[in-house]
């Protein structure tokens, strides 16, 4: 796995972007595109709530093979998001909850999502398949 080592702040998500982008270039256009998002949302997700109000540091690591795998790695307050409530979505905007809708998106575009705590870190993996 290819790893890069970065604060975790919405203005480095560009540059998370391109890393991942680097290696994911000969990937057909939609995963590419689906992969932008989630990596978005996570590293958004981790930004805002992991380390608030500090900032602290996010560990990408990537694999390329018959899958996409990214592991985002992070010491914030230990948070499994993949056990949050997915939202209503039958609800009008006015009537669901804040929040949750890009966790959800997250989890319907990828093929795989876990989430582990190891130690003082937490991990969550997204795995998608090229096709």
């Amino acid at each position: 796995m290819e790893e890069l080592f970065i604060e975790a702040k919405l203005e480095n998500i560009e540059t998370v972007l391109n890393f991942v982008n680097a290696r994911i270039e000969n990937c057909p256009p939609r995963i590419k595109t689906q992969i932008g998002i989630v990596v978005d949302e996570i590293l958004s997700n981790i930004s805002h709530y992991a380390y608030h109000p500090a900032v602290g540091f996010v560990v990408v690591r990537i694999s390329l093979d018959s899958e996409i795998t990214i592991e985002f790695e992070d010491s914030g307050i230990a948070y499994d998001p993949i056990s949050a409530k997915d939202p209503d979505i039958t609800l009008s905007a006015e009537e669901r909850d804040i929040g949750g809708l890009g966790l959800f998106m997250v989890k319907n575009l990828m093929d795989s999502v876990e989430y582990r705590r190891d130690g003082d870190y937490n991990v969550f993996t997204v795995k998608k398949r090229v096709r």
